[in-house]
């Protein structure tokens, strides 16, 4: 069995994919993502899976995706935003190094555009996302052993995560 050098977790539009890719670079490791993994697996998008069968059976999968991803990466592995959600997934957590990519609102918000493809944010995705950081935030909090925030460009933010990643001797 191995382990992530580290798993990313933090609200849509945090930067937990383009953020962890740079990181893994960086790091000389490789990157996986849970919900491209889910992806893969079922053969559509998020946005269609949650909208053809709804957000219990992504879930489940999700969860599966994340139990299979931290037994078997050794590099940068990225949780979808709602990950953290299941208590199952948050007992396994506790486990190993998890970085918050902490953003705020309205950062988030310019990132994911229109949230055509984040089903969850479709209808309004201010408010959407308000929500989220509201049920969201302090699970992200409590089971971060660090927390970076990703204001500025994607390379700054995997530039101050692999330093906080140095700095407490969890690089690798």
């Amino acid at each position: 069995m191995t382990a992530p050098a580290v798993v990313l977790i933090g609200a849509p539009g945090s930067g937990k994919t383009t953020v962890g890719t740079l990181l893994a670079e960086r790091l000389g490791v490789g990157f996986r993502d849970t919900d491209q993994d889910v992806e893969h697996g079922c053969g559509m998008s998020v946005a269609e899976l949650v909208r053809l069968r709804g957000e219990a059976p992504f879930r489940e999968l999700e969860r599966i995706a994340v139990r299979t991803a931290l037994d078997e990466h050794d590099g940068v592995l990225a949780l979808g935003g709602g990950a953290v959600l299941d208590p199952s997934t948050r007992r396994l957590l506790a486990a190993h190094r998890v970085a918050h990519l902490s953003t705020d609102l309205p950062t988030a918000l310019a990132r994911i555009g229109g949230a055509a493809s984040r089903p969850l944010l479709a209808d309004d995705p201010e408010r959407g996302l308000s929500e989220l950081f509201r049920v969201r935030g302090p699970l992200y909090r409590r089971l971060a052993t660090l927390t970076v925030d990703s204001a500025g460009t994607p390379a700054q933010a995997a530039l101050r995560l692999a330093l906080a990643l140095e700095t407490t001797g969890a690089a690798t």
